[in-house]
Order: C-alpha cells, then sequence, then structure tokens
C-alpha cells in the first residue's frame, strides 16, 4: 500500500515525540479529581438538568385525624383515616407505614442502639402504640392483614393496587402515652400552671414509595428525622374545656374554642405589624382564658398539600400573635403560646416577633410562605420544626431564642416545602437551612444578632480533628459529637463558599431559588441539587461536590514562589489538599497599591503547581492568598509571601 508524502511525516514525528516522552517522567494529573463521583445521568423521573423528568411521579396520603388528649393519664387516643393514591407506574400488594411512637418501647431498635449514658436522642420506654380495628378498603375488598416490625407496619391488600391512580382507604385507631422525653421532638413538662403537651409523630403515617429506592423504611432509631408524603390533613382534636389547643393549620371553629374578646384580640392582630396578646400573662388559668369551665372543646384544624402536622395543649399557655407580611399582598399570623416562666421582654415575649421577621424574610427571598400560621411553641424540645409549628426550649432567650426560631422556621423551606429524605441526607435539610439562617440574621433588626457562617475558617479545627466523618455519614451513624458538623456547618459553609467563593452571588441565587421552586413539594434526591446547580450556574461543580460534600479531604492552598522574570513576575501557587479552589491573590506593590489577581479552579488539573505570570512594571512587596480570608485553608503559614 502506498503512503502519501504527508501522512509518512506525520508518522515520523508521532514516532519521535513518543520515543521523547518516554525518555522523561510522565506528571500524573489531578483528573480523578474532576470527575463525576456518582451515576448522574438523567432518565424519564428525573433529568440530567436537575429537574422532574416528564414521568415523574410520587404518591399522595389525605389524613383525616380524630384525637383525644387526657391529661389525667398524659395519653393521647383517636383515629385515623388516610386516602392514599398509588400515583407510581407498578402496582403494589401492601403499603408501608411508619408507626413512630413505638421508638418509646423498652425494646425498640431506637431504645437498644441509644448509648448507654444517653444522648440527645434518649426516650422514655413506656410508650408505644396500642392499635385496633386496623383495615385497608379498595374497590375489590378489605384486608386487615398487618405485620408490625418496630416502627415500621406492613399492611397487605386484599389485591395489589392499581399503578397511575389505585386508591386505598386505610383506617385505625390508635393510643399511646405522650413521653415526657420524646427525644428532644415532642414531649411533656411540667410547669407551675399546667403541663405543656408538644405532640408530634403521633398517628401511624404512609412511609413514602418513591423512584429511587422503592419503599422508604429505615427504621426511625434518632437522629434521623423524616421523610413524608404530601396530602391534605382534617384534624380534630379534643382536650378538657381549660386547655388551649395550637395545630398546624387553620382554625375551622374560631367561634367554639376562642371566648368574644379572644376573637376580637385574633382579629386585631391579624391587621397588627406588633404582638397582640390573645391570652394574658394574668388571664393564664382563670376562667376568663376559656370558652367552656367544664367539659370538653374540640378543636378543628385543616391544612392542605403539607406533609405533616403537629400541636400542642397546655392551660398554662399565654396566646400572643401579629400579622406577617408575605409579600404579593399575602398576610399570614405569627403566633407564640408559652407560659409564664417564659415570659419577659429579653425571652418569649418576642417569640412572635423573631417568627414573623424569620418567616417573612425566608418567604420574600426564596420562596412564598405556603401556610397562615407560623407558630412557636415553648416546650421541654430544644427545638424542632413542624409545618407551620415549631417545639423551642422554653428557656431560650435573646440570640438563643432568635437562633432556634429562626431555625425551625426556615425548615418550613428545607424539608417542609422542598421534601427531601431527612433520614438518610440531613445536610439537605439542616445543611441548607443553616445556609440560609446566615442571611435572614444578618438581615434581622440591622443585624442584631451575631452569625458566624460566614468566617468558614471556625471550621478548620473540625477539618483537622482525626475522628471527622464526612458530610454523606448517615445521621443515626454519624458519631454524637460529629453531627452538628456533618449535618448543619460543613454544609452550611459549603454552601457559602460556593455563592460568595466560587459562583458569585447572582449565579448561585439564581441556581438555588430554582432549584427551590423547581422541587417545591417533591422528592429530589442530592444528585438532583447537583445536577440542577450546575445547569443554571453553567459550571462543571464535581470537583467541589466530590471533596467537600463526598470526602474527608481539606483544602490546603499556598504561595510556593514570586520572582522577576523577563521584567515581569512569576507566582507559582500550589495545592498541598486535596480539594482543588479557585485561586484569589492580592498583589500589594511598594508603592502601597494593590491588584487582585482571580485563577480558576482548572489550574489544579494537571498537577499541584502552577506558574501564574504577572505583568507588571511595579516593585512587589506583598502576595496574599485568599486576602479576604474566605477559604477554611487548614495551613495558613504558607498564604503570604514577603519580600525579604
Amino acid at each position: 500500500m502506498t503512503y502519501p508524502k504527508s501522512s509518512f511525516l506525520f508518522s515520523l514525528l508521532l514516532f519521535t515525540f513518543s520515543f521523547a516522552i518516554t525518555a522523561q517522567e510522565v506528571i500524573p494529573d489531578n483528573q480523578h479529581l474532576f470527575d463525576n463521583f456518582s451515576y448522574r445521568q438523567g432518565n424519564v423521573y428525573r433529568t440530567a438538568s436537575g429537574k422532574p423528568g416528564p414521568e415523574y411521579w410520587q404518591n399522595s396520603a389525605d389524613y383525616n385525624l380524630q384525637a383525644t388528649l387526657d391529661d389525667k393519664n398524659h395519653t393521647v387516643s383517636g383515629n385515623v383515616t388516610i386516602h392514599y393514591t398509588n400515583n407510581s407506574p407498578e402496582t403494589l400488594d401492601f403499603i408501608w407505614l411508619y408507626l413512630e411512637q413505638n421508638r418509646f418501647t423498652e425494646n425498640s431498635r431506637g431504645t437498644l442502639t441509644t448509648p448507654v449514658q444517653g444522648n440527645r436522642y434518649s426516650g422514655d420506654v413506656e410508650g408505644g402504640f396500642e392499635l385496633k380495628n386496623v383495615s385497608a378498603k379498595t374497590k375489590t375488598g378489605t384486608s386487615s392483614k398487618y405485620i408490625i416490625s418496630d416502627t415500621r407496619m406492613q399492611l397487605w391488600l386484599d389485591k395489589p393496587l392499581a399503578a397511575k391512580g389505585g386508591e386505598v382507604e386505610i383506617k385505625m385507631d390508635f393510643k399511646f402515652k405522650v413521653p415526657v422525653e420524646g427525644m428532644d421532638r415532642m414531649g411533656r413538662l411540667d410547669v407551675k400552671d399546667g403541663t405543656i403537651y408538644a405532640i408530634a409523630q403521633w398517628y401511624p403515617r404512609v412511609a413514602v414509595f418513591d423512584d429511587v429506592v422503592g419503599w422508604n423504611t429505615d427504621p426511625y432509631l434518632g437522629a434521623g428525622e423524616f421523610y413524608c408524603e404530601y396530602g391534605n390533613f382534617d384534624v380534630k382534636i379534643t382536650a378538657p374545656a381549660y386547655q388551649t389547643v395550637i395545630c398546624s393549620g387553620v382554625l375551622q371553629n374560631p367561634k367554639e374554642v376562642l371566648t368574644k374578646e379572644q376573637q376580637e384580640r385574633w382579629a386585631q392582630a391579624e391587621g397588627s405589624d406588633k404582638t397582640v396578646y390573645i391570652i394574658k400573662p394574668e388571664e393564664v388559668g382563670k376562667p376568663e382564658a376559656h370558652a367552656k369551665t367544664g367539659g370538653t372543646l374540640t378543636w378543628h384544624f385543616k391544612m392542605e398539600n403539607t406533609r405533616d402536622v403537629a400541636w400542642a395543649a397546655s392551660k398554662a399557655f399565654i396566646w400572643d400573635a401579629a400579622r406577617m407580611n408575605l409579600g404579593d399582598g399575602k398576610t399570614g399570623l405569627a403566633q407564640s403560646v408559652y407560659p409564664k416562666e417564659s415570659d419577659g421582654k429579653n425571652a418569649w415575649s418576642r417569640s412572635t416577633e423573631f417568627t414573623k421577621g424569620s418567616v417573612e424574610f425566608y418567604s420574600k427571598t426564596y420562596f412564598p410562605y405556603p401556610y397562615h400560621n407560623a407558630i412557636n411553641v415553648a416546650a421541654s424540645v430544644g427545638g424542632m420544626e413542624y409545618p407551620g409549628v415549631s417545639f423551642c426550649h422554653y428557656q431560650s432567650k435573646g440570640a438563643d431564642l432568635w437562633d432556634v426560631t429562626d431555625h425551625e422556621f426556615g425548615h418550613n423551606w428545607f424539608p417542609m416545602i422542598v421534601g427531601s429524605n431527612e433520614r438518610r441526607y440531613p445536610w439537605m435539610d439542616e445543611g441548607f437551612n443553616t445556609f440560609i439562617n446566615h442571611y435572614s440574621t444578618v438581615a434581622f433588626n440591622n443585624g442584631e444578632f451575631p452569625t458566624t457562617t460566614d468566617s468558614p475558617k471556625n471550621l478548620v479545627r473540625y477539618l483537622t480533628y482525626e475522628n471527622r466523618e464526612g458530610i454523606d455519614t448517615y445521621p443515626d451513624v454519624a458519631n454524637a459529637m460529629n453531627l452538628a458538623y456533618t449535618a448543619y456547618y460543613k454544609p452550611a459553609v459549603g454552601l457559602y463558599l460556593l455563592r460568595e467563593y466560587i459562583l458569585g452571588t447572582e449565579r448561585f441565587d439564581n441556581a438555588f431559588k430554582s432549584y427551590i421552586h423547581t422541587w417545591a413539594y417533591k422528592h429530589p434526591q442530592p444528585n438532583d441539587f447537583f445536577n440542577h446547580i450546575e445547569n443554571v450556574a453553567g459550571e462543571d461543580l464535581s470537583w467541589f461536590w466530590k471533596g467537600w460534600f463526598y470526602g474527608n479531604g481539606n483544602i490546603d492552598l499556598g504561595i510556593s514562589e514570586v520572582k522577576p522574570y523577563l521584567g515581569n513576575y512569576l507566582i507559582t501557587v500550589e495545592n498541598d489538599g486535596q480539594i482543588p479552589m479557585p485561586v484569589q491573590l492580592e498583589v500589594i506593590y511598594t508603592d502601597n497599591s494593590k491588584e487582585e489577581i482571580r485563577l480558576p479552579v482548572e489550574i489544579w488539573q494537571r498537577g499541584n503547581s502552577w506558574t501564574h505570570l504577572l505583568k507588571t512594571t511595579k516593585q512587589v512587596q506583598r502576595v496574599v492568598l485568599d486576602p479576604n480570608k474566605m477559604l477554611p485553608d487548614v495551613n495558613v503559614l504558607n498564604d503570604t509571601w514577603n519580600k525579604l
């Protein structure tokens, strides 16, 4: 075969080049740091652009709940009717439900995996559900066959539930003793004027069936929180007439359960930016605080398109409220209920002000608040969130009360609106929420309270801790001392770096807000978040997700050399860490003028050292890496070069 002359020359050059590179050492590159770290391709359910796909689906569950509080025996009894719709493309032979009150038994998995010395998630062991009259009714028949395994119930159907629209009506009666110690999520607290009941995880509820793992049946152990379907709730709570009851959702029968004066105060609060008492401190425990002096009252609430409801009751409640201005002419009502022990100008008398400020900020900044009420409850719980209701510690004051109130109501966006799986990925709600808490705190009352999220270097101590764990550690596996960092602080700092250092505020905000609006009332997975941020911001961030969210490596950038070169300067930077980052340099000249240099993250793809040509006619006096001190760099000793 005859080769053209040009092909022969090309072959000769290729041979010569191949010989030359074999004669010298090939420096390995860092491409592995930039490659995708998981299967992030899209499908018909979830697209590669981080959106729900053309065939995305999720099931729904509507609840009709009736409950009675027995404050003599500290029990809640009632019944639930669940209207469950199977929108998935497959038939279902059974339905899995959660029975989370079963955590409070002596032999529950949660009890048996709690350290002997206890921890935040300790719980009583004299509780658990008593269930009766369990049934699942479909078009074809009714089944009462079920298996209870710890905090889960498998309810079998008479025949498989049809795909894409099959419906089943689930009914049962339930009863449980309200624990004193409810794993810092619920419970009861005795105060001078009575007992405060903070009631959550209080009814059997359907587990999520999704396109990722099918039935999500991870047991309720302690640190792992919740993953719920969306639906409408109709709730009736019967309690002694001297009890004040609040609940997620809108009160349907105020004329039956509130006095005429309380109704007038309620109307006043609906139009007031200042806090208005519904029950005044001096009225607590007196007949004028209640619509009836004997017997019981049934409080009726409704809430639409929510994943859960929680409630509280006490005869010790002071109750106040104020209007929330939510944007676009929409208003709501911020409320607080608390005992006299919590009252005070530096304490819970500011709770409604804090609730109002927090919800208004998030509603206007990220996504409109979807509920009418936002109610803060003073309880024994350190801080726990539910749609429209938060339980915060009754002894919190000042900055502590602001922080916990702001954090718990921020959870209405993550995970109440954006419905991620908290039991597996706490960073998708705790971390995201801690991140937005920073900006809310900066905005509230002209920065009345401090925030440290904008000081990533505060994280270095944890990042160099020998027993640190990664963000991707499951909450029930994470060391109790590490959970605050893996779920809250480190992911929050990661988003802060992404906004303030890597992408810039405009690109990040566009992507982050788009993610919220895209996945509102849906079930995003981690890859959906990663893909969506990248597609809206227009940036491949695999190196960042891998390094910061799925690893235990650290950032360690430095300046290794600055030297004159042909009338200019060569500045050599090095990456001694495991996470590549864009580089910001500040050059200070001998005449005290300054120049900023920005180098893209791609300088680290070919290796751990990069030399930049600084074109200048001035004399360099000093070069500083990360002049704004944004990076949690674990070694700052090599971040500055000074002319000798």
